[in-house]
């Protein structure tokens, strides 16, 4: 496919660390087009052969990665091109449309690896440049289909995906609702619904596509996959990097912010989502839309009982020292900006009446580790005894480091005894040996590719992330009126213990502590 991409913040740490290798990963598998064109636009004065030195440098730096063929790199390096510009100038984006983009025929993606605040500018010089096809303003005025409207962001959504340009936008997609509703009441001026990619790089995991078919198309598991059969839910997204020099930023979000609201939420969607009609965006973004409708509530009570945050103090991690968040690199003397969060969670609807969500996120933890444990109910009656172990039937999806499935049931111990225990026994399916020789395509791999076919089903929709944003604002305020301050935690551990404490309460037990 013939279609072009833009990347504005072209020399930042996203389209360096990420994007660049993704779409080199495409390319090899010739999944590009033969004439798509990609344009770095920065304010960094750099020219081309400086950039092409830059972007290479990032592709030896990635110690993971086989080493870069110098022939696929140089092949790779003809798409590339670099335009110096302050991209919400009108006039610069006139001058690279001019000398990259000419043919108003061809399609184009946009991504902003910027900050939110300046999307709306960036947007409009693009516009006023002549960047922007089968644009929502172009004749529809604001507002634009599926946009925001009336203070809200309009539900459902048009099937199909509006070619021409599409944009991509990268969290944090605002502070809360109201900041949110701006950003895509500005966007919506310009692009129409399916025009607007909003990315959680989560959802192009090929874990998370795997839980999809793990429940939709074997026939065994969905009967069992609600509130009779399953007990619990905990899903844990643990890092054992700090702010990684982000400190400002960080600081602004907060662990609530940065992955909560988007990473820990759009899981708990694909999780507990009935199944969709057919699997296309309007289907699969209307079923996610449900689960986030009906999350209850948090009032003080709730926040008390349901939710631990955390600020990790200096520690190991590996083995390491490593700095507490107050003595990190730009950090201020005083902050109560949470670093770990765990929540219970309730869906309240006839599915997941009674099965409890836990949620677990935080930095500087024992290892990186991101993980969805579905827990089932014992057996209702023991014919084993003492032989029977506490250990409930789980099924985890693994999401990283080793991306996998894993099945753990009981069975017996070898031999001839008669009274032989009974001991947790798994059944794996790791991704990597049953690829074995083909290598298992990225996050954004995938989600680069879906944008250029114009697929936006492992994007988020507007009333998805507005959603969202209310309960993550429900529970914030919560915290303020009660005046909740993050529990200490060391560097390189398992997390408050305050977090323990929330589930034993349940009579459980975080699966595999990180």
């Amino acid at each position: 496919m013939d279609t072009d991409l833009l990347i504005v913040g072209g020399e930042g740490d996203l389209a360096l660390r990420k994007l660049y290798p993704a779409l080199f990963s495409l390319d090899l598998g010739r999944r590009l087009g033969k004439d798509t064109r990609i344009v770095a636009v920065a304010r960094r004065d750099l020219d081309r052969d400086g950039f092409l030195q830059l972007a290479r440098q990032w592709f030896d730096a990635c110690k993971d990665e086989r080493p870069v063929d110098a022939g696929e790199w140089a092949a790779f390096a003809s798409r590339l091109h670099y335009f110096r510009a302050d991209a919400t100038s009108a006039d610069a984006l006139s001058a690279l449309q001019r000398e990259h983009f000419p043919d108003p025929s061809r399609e184009l993606v946009a991504y902003l690896a910027t900050p939110p605040r300046i999307f709306a500018p960036v947007c409009r010089a693009l516009q006023a440049a002549g960047l922007v096809r089968n644009s929502a303003g172009a004749g529809g005025g604001a507002g634009g289909r599926g946009g925001a409207k009336g203070g809200g962001v309009k539900r459902g959504g048009v099937k199909g995906a509006a070619l021409g340009t599409r944009i991509v936008v990268e969290k944090p997609l605002g502070e809360n609702r109201e900041s949110f509703l701006q950003i895509n009441r500005e966007l919506s001026e310009i692009f129409s619904e399916e025009q607007v990619y909003r990315i959680d790089h989560y959802l192009g995991k090929e874990t998370v596509q795997n839980l999809l078919a793990l429940r939709f198309a074997n026939s065994f598991l969905e009967p069992l996959w609600n509130n009779r059969y399953i007990d619990n839910v905990q899903i844990t997204l643990a890092e054992s990097i700090g702010v990684s020099g982000r400190w400002d930023f960080y600081d602004q979000a907060g662990a609530m912010r940065d992955m909560v609201q988007n990473h820990l939420l759009q899981l708990v969607c694909l999780a507990a989502m009935e199944p969709p009609a057919h699997l296309d965006a309007g289907a699969v973004r209307n079923e996610k839309l449900k689960v986030l409708s009906c999350l209850r509530p948090m009032d003080e009570g709730s926040a008390r009982g349901s939710t631990v945050t955390g600020q990790y103090r200096g520690g190991a991690v590996a083995g390491q020292p490593v700095a507490g968040y107050l003595e990190e690199e730009g950090a201020a003397a005083q902050s109560d900006t949470e670093t770990f969060v765990a929540l219970r969670a309730e869906i309240d609807n006839w599915r997941w009446a009674g099965v409890p969500f836990y949620l677990r996120t935080g930095k500087r933890m024992q290892r990186r580790c991101s993980t969805i444990a579905v827990e089932f109910k014992q057996v209702p009656h023991s014919i084993f005894g003492d032989r029977l172990p506490a250990a409930p039937n789980r099924l985890i999806v693994r999401l990283q480091p080793d991306e996998a499935i894993r099945l753990e049931l009981l069975s017996k111990a070898a031999g001839l005894d008669a009274e032989a225990p009974l001991r947790p026994a798994a059944l794996d399916l790791s991704f990597a040996a049953a690829n074995a020789g083909q290598p298992v395509p990225g996050a954004y791999e995938r989600l680069l590719l879906d944008v250029m076919r114009g697929n936006p089903t492992l994007f988020m929709r507007a009333d998805e992330v507005e959603e969202a944003w209310k309960w993550v604002d429900q529970v914030k305020a919560a915290w303020r009126r009660i005046g909740k301050r993050p529990e200490p935690y060391t560097a390189g551990g398992i997390g408050p213990a305050q977090a323990i404490a929330l589930i034993a309460r349940d009579g459980r037990e975080w699966y595999d502590a990180a």
